[in-house]
């Protein structure tokens, strides 16, 4: 398959491509110093909030399908379901930073800094960029929101696809594999 090949504008892709690329590279960085202290990683990573990170993930799949939904809806003509599914896709973003901001409260208070083992370095790392990306795909989803033209709405919710693929691939580094 050709870039010019794929739905929307070629630009979206090479973003979307390059983003993916930096999140492997930092799972990439976190299995390889993970291998100079696999007990070490086993022991920090229990001291996460498991049952947060299946809520994000129900949060974030559930909004990607709402920004799939919306997208169709816009393609066929119908404002009012894409704003909607838009909203929704929002929203879940925003459940998601929540649910991630108490996490991080809960983890600081525990005293599991950045600096406390090379597992919360990657971890923070990994989770903040993508936070991050959540909100800037928030933004997306408003704007495209606001115009509502289809390609535009595409391109949003191709974003918003990248966001949940990303963490879908964080999630058992971070979370999973002990």
């Amino acid at each position: 398959m050709r870039l010019q090949d794929l739905p929307g504008e070629p630009i979206m892709w090479v973003l979307i491509a390059s983003e993916l690329l930096v999140f492997a590279a930092g799972v990439t960085a976190m299995a390889g110093v993970r291998l100079t202290d696999p007990a070490g990683f086993a022991a920090a990573q229990a001291q996460l909030h498991g049952w947060m990170a299946a809520l994000n993930t129900a949060i974030l799949v559930t909004s990607g399908f709402c920004a799939a939904l919306a997208e169709r809806a816009c393609h066929r003509g119908d404002r009012r379901r894409a704003r909607i599914g838009l909203a929704l896709a929002c929203l879940g973003g925003a459940g998601f930073l929540a649910v991630k901001v108490v996490e991080y409260a809960r983890d600081l208070t525990a005293g599991l800094g950045m600096e406390s083992h090379p597992f919360f370095t990657f971890y923070y790392l990994l989770t903040g960029f993508h936070a991050a990306h959540v909100l800037f795909g928030i933004g997306v989803l408003a704007l495209v929101a606001i115009r509502l033209r289809p390609e535009e709405v595409q391109a949003g919710a191709a974003f918003w696809h990248m966001v949940d693929l990303v963490w879908v691939l964080i999630l058992p580094p971070v979370y999973l594999l002990g």
